[in-house]
C-alpha cells in the first residue's frame, strides 16, 4: 500500500465533487477565525480544528459548515480561500476542478454578487497562472434554505455568469428538502446552458436519486450511493452511463455510512456504474483527495491500473473541453507507463 500510496500521490488527476468553503485548510479557517475572533465558535488554533470538526450527524455538519462560512466576510476573503484551495489541489497533482460554489451563502452575508464572482475569477485566473489547474464552478443551491435560495442563486448565475461557471447544483440536507421543488430553477439554468449536477441519495434513499434524475435532468448525481439499494436505478445508471460522484470518507464522518467497510463503492462498481472519487469537504473530514484513492483502491481491491482507471472515469466525465480531456488522459497514461518501464 505505500507504493500505491506514492503511485496515488503522483498520478495526474481531477476532481469533481469539492466545494470550495468545505476546501477551505486548516491554517487558512484558523487565520480567518483569528480576524473575527469573539464573533464566531471557529477556534482559532488549527490544533483545535480537528476536534471542532467531529460531527454527530448531517444536520451537525452543516452547522458547524456555516460557522465557517460566516467567516467569509469580504471579497479578500473569498480571493485568498479560493486561491489557497487551487494551491492544494495542485499540490496532489489536480490538473482540473469543477469546485462547487455557493454564492448565495456569501451574498447574504453582505458580499456584494459581482464582487464576489471578480474575486473567485480573478483567483481562477491567478491560480492557472501560480500553479497550473483549471478550476470551474457549479454555483450551488443550500437547498436549506428553500426556494428564495434557489431563486437567487439561479439569478446570479444568469445576471453575472462568471466565465468559470459551467454548471448547476444542490447541496445541503437531502431529509425535508425534496428535489422536484427545484425543477423550475434547473430548467431555467440548464435552457442557459448549464450542465445539471445535483447531490442525491447521500442521506436519503433511491428516490430522491430518481428525483433528480427526472426532475431535474442530472448529468452526475452528486454521491448517489443509495443507488446501491435499488436494482433498477443501477441498471438505468449504467444503461444511461450517469456518474456518481463517490466521496468514501465524506459519507462515514457525516454518518451517512457508519463504517467504511460497509460503503457501497464495491457494490455500484461491480453492478457497472460510473464512478469517480472525490474528497468533498476534506479538511473538515481530514482527508485529501489521495486519501480518498487509497481508501477506494482498498475497498475496490485495485492496484495501479485500478486506480489509473478511476482517474479517466472522472477525465470522461467531466465538462472539461476534449482537447483537455484528451490531455490530461495522455498524462495519466504517460504517468502508468513510466511507472511500467
Amino acid at each position: 500500500m505505500t507504493d500505491l500510496r506514492s503511485f496515488i500521490a503522483g498520478l495526474p488527476k481531477v476532481e469533481l465533487h469539492v466545494h470550495h468553503v468545505g476546501s477551505a485548510s486548516p491554517d487558512t479557517v484558523a487565520k480567518l477565525a483569528a480576524r473575527h475572533e469573539g464573533r464566531s465558535p471557529v477556534p482559532a488554533d488549527p490544533q483545535l480544528l480537528a476536534e471542532y470538526f467531529v460531527f454527530r450527524d448531517f444536520a451537525h455538519f452543516i452547522e458547524l459548515y456555516l460557522s465557517v462560512v460566516d467567516l467569509i466576510r469580504d471579497p479578500d476573503d473569498v480571493w485568498i480561500l479560493t486561491h489557497e484551495v487551487a494551491r492544494e489541489l495542485a499540490r496532489q497533482q489536480v490538473r482540473y476542478a469543477e469546485l462547487t460554489v455557493t454564492p448565495y451563502s456569501h451574498v447574504r452575508r453582505g458580499i456584494p454578487a459581482p464582487a464576489f464572482c471578480e474575486a473567485i475569477e480573478d483567483a481562477r485566473k491567478r491560480a492557472a497562472a501560480d500553479f497550473g489547474i483549471e478550476l470551474r464552478w457549479c454555483f450551488d443551491i443550500p437547498g436549506e434554505a428553500g426556494l428564495p435560495a434557489a431563486e437567487e442563486t439561479l439569478r446570479i448565475a444568469l445576471d453575472q455568469r462568471p466565465d468559470g461557471l459551467i454548471s448547476f447544483g444542490l447541496g445541503g440536507p437531502e431529509l425535508g428538502v425534496p428535489r422536484p421543488q427545484f425543477k423550475p430553477y434547473f430548467d431555467q439554468a440548464r435552457a442557459a446552458g448549464l450542465r445539471s449536477v445535483p447531490h442525491a441519495g447521500e442521506t436519503t434513499g433511491p428516490q430522491t436519486i430518481w428525483d433528480a434524475l427526472r426532475e431535474l435532468g442530472a448529468e452526475r448525481i452528486g454521491h448517489g450511493i443509495s443507488a446501491a439499494q435499488d436494482p433498477e436505478l443501477l441498471a438505468h445508471l449504467v444503461e444511461r452511463r450517469i456518474p456518481l460522484e463517490v466521496c468514501p470518507t465524506s459519507n462515514v464522518r457525516t454518518r451517512a455510512v457508519a463504517h467504511i467497510d460497509e460503503h457501497p463503492l464495491r457494490r455500484l462498481v461491480d453492478a457497472g456504474v460510473l464512478v469517480t472519487i472525490n474528497s468533498d469537504d476534506p479538511p473538515m473530514f481530514g482527508t485529501t483527495l489521495d486519501d480518498e484513492y487509497v481508501v477506494a483502491a482498498r475497498l475496490l481491491d485495485v492496484g495501479e491500473e485500478g486506480v489509473a482507471a478511476l482517474a479517466r472515469n472522472a477525465v470522461s466525465v467531466s465538462f472539461l473541453d476534449e482537447p483537455g480531456k484528451q490531455r490530461i488522459l495522455g498524462e495519466i497514461d504517460t504517468y502508468l507507463a513510466g511507472r511500467r518501464g
